[in-house]
């Protein structure tokens, strides 16, 4: 959507869900056939492997297991059989690097590639990783020159780490019409997945970071009258800034869980690090602080790379987390040793805190997993705002509200590496899985039950046919709505594909956690630590090249 159209939807009072819902349950119908709405119903009827894949297990009805991964893989195994003859990879082998995070990624993979193996003849060999090992691992393959994996499983922003040293293998023409590209979101269209014009990613995710929150915290009687008797003057409801987000969380503290009856906690940071990945988490809070609509940069100068990490903006949001730290109660015990995978499937999900951010993972699992009890009472939104937004241009606060939502790691893709050059057979055999596992039904799969990833595909936002898998309709809109407010949202967070990127993320968070446990006088202090480490990165890898490859990831 145009900027100036969008504004003036919020100015003339709907909101960016109401919007979102109307226009998206439009148009995805007419995607669905070019002859409108009645045409639109008749082909979905007609979608018999798109139906069939989500009634397994179907939402209710328990956690997936690798049988339903092998059926799912097996009943989208068209694109396949159209392209490659039975038995036409026989004795070749694959190694293939990915996730092992909760048991989803490579674990859903194997199963979806069973049948594949089967039909194709070719073998798939297993790197599972941990998400807090992964950027070390990559990068230690990539600094030593070995390289073990035919197939990588890889966010974008490691692109500038893979393809543009020249280890990745360019897609096929073959693979693109197959797996239909042209049914991304914008936001993960090139220049996302591609390099010096070459075009190198399967997308199978399309991350963002959207807020979910406790429903049954904001229809509680008791809290809002506790919350008046305090002397607040806004109402007990969901918030929508960071503000108010942090005022809950120190008034819920010492109150009890509507749900469990156990204690309540507000909102959930993850303090200890993730392999870089927590990062994100801080960016939740700092982005409607810094990133400023009139200034496509918001974690480095585009001019000097100088980082703008210690600005005034990043240090409010260092010193929101440090204030409910200091707030007895506010956070879980030993919260200083959660990262996002403890605070989504260990505390949200099961009960504790009222507000979360995270992927989509928790959409998806809040209704399809054993281990959810909150399925009834979660509720999704864009990413929280902030009612000031510090400008990095004039060096000065603005007392206006802003949000900026968190695009975080602009999904996972699978890559081939340039191990199977010289081996036109292996070569198609390696492109032929990573096309199965981004076929357009099976990611409708992937995108509603349990798998690691979230919706990325307009065909993904057709509402009725997660009506027809078991969700309720509310649900539905609420949770796709905020993917899509946040892909669309003309002020977005959008991380930059430069090499190291990971390495800055890192080095942050373990400067945070020194910040976080007092090892630092203050929030600037570890700000201004974070900066440093950053500065000698960017000389590191090298200033002008890093200026350039930036300004280019920002469209300057």
């Amino acid at each position: 959507m145009k900027v100036d159209l969008y504004n003036y939807a919020l100015k003339n009072g709907l909101t960016r869900r109401r919007f979102l819902q109307g226009s998206t349950a439009i148009a995805g119908a007419a995607a669905i056939s070019g002859t409108g709405v009645m045409g639109a119903t008749k082909a979905f009827a007609m979608d018999d492997v798109r139906a069939q894949i989500l009634q397994i297990p179907g939402v209710g009805r328990g956690s997936p297991t690798d049988a339903d991964w092998q059926r799912v893989g097996e009943l989208c195994l068209g694109g396949t059989r159209e392209t490659v003859a039975e038995g036409e990879f026989e004795g070749v082998e694959l190694t293939f690097m990915g996730l092992n995070n909760q048991n989803l990624h490579n674990f859903l993979f194997r199963g979806f590639l069973r049948s594949w193996e089967e039909y194709t003849g070719a073998t798939i060999n297993w790197i599972d990783l941990a998400q807090a090992d992964y950027n070390a691992r990559l990068q230690q393959s990539i600094a030593t020159g070995t390289v073990d994996f035919d197939i990588l499983e890889m966010g974008a922003p490691f692109e500038g780490d893979t393809a543009g040293r020249g280890l990745l293998n360019e897609m096929p023409d073959w693979v693109a019409e197959l797996i239909d590209m042209d049914d991304y979101v914008d936001y993960l269209k090139a220049p996302v997945g591609t390099w010096d014009g070459k075009t190198y990613r399967v997308s199978i995710d399309g991350d963002c970071h959207t807020f979910a929150f406790r429903k049954d915290y904001y229809e509680s009687e008791e809290l809002a009258q506790a919350w008046a008797d305090a002397g607040n003057d806004s109402a007990w409801e969901q918030p929508t800034t960071w503000e108010m987000v942090n005022a809950h969380s120190k008034f819920l503290a010492g109150k009890t869980d509507p749900l469990t009856g156990l204690d309540a906690h507000g909102y959930l940071d993850p303090l200890k690090g993730w392999g870089g990945f927590g990062f994100y988490f801080l960016e939740n809070r700092a982005a409607p602080y810094v990133k400023h609509p009139d200034d496509p940069a918001w974690l480095f100068d585009p001019e000097t790379m100088e980082p703008r990490v210690n600005n005034p903006g990043w240090v409010q949001a260092i010193q929101d987390v440090m204030d409910l730290i200091e707030t007895p109660g506010a956070y879980p015990a030993d919260q200083i040793n959660a990262d996002p995978g403890t605070t989504a499937f260990q505390q949200f999900l099961a009960g504790t805190g009222a507000m979360l951010n995270w992927w989509g993972d928790v959409g998806s699992n809040a209704r399809t997993s054993d281990s959810s009890v909150v399925g009834d009472v979660v509720g999704f939104d864009i990413n929280p705002g902030t009612s000031r937004v510090y400008n990095s241009v004039t060096g000065a606060w603005e007392d206006s509200a802003n949000v900026s939502p968190n695009n975080a790691y602009i999904g996972w893709g699978v890559y081939v590496t340039n191990r199977v050059e010289g081996d036109d057979l292996k070569r198609k055999a390696a492109w032929s899985a990573a096309a199965h596992l981004g076929g357009k039904d099976l990611s409708l799969w992937a995108s509603a039950y349990p798998s690691g990833f979230q919706p990325y595909r307009n065909s993904h936002f057709q509402f009725d046919e997660w009506e027809a898998a078991g969700y309720d309709r509310p649900f539905v809109e609420d949770y796709l709505g905020s993917n899509l407010d946040s892909y669309n949202h003309p002020n977005a967070a959008i991380e930059p594909r430069i090499p190291g990127i990971f390495q800055y993320y890192s080095v942050a968070e373990d400067e945070l956690a020194k910040g976080f446990a007092g090892e630092y006088a203050s929030a600037q202090e570890t700000a201004d630590a974070i900066a440093a480490a950053w500065e000698r990165i960017t000389d590191q890898i090298g200033r002008e090249s890093q200026i350039a490859l930036y300004r280019a990831s920002l469209g300057l």
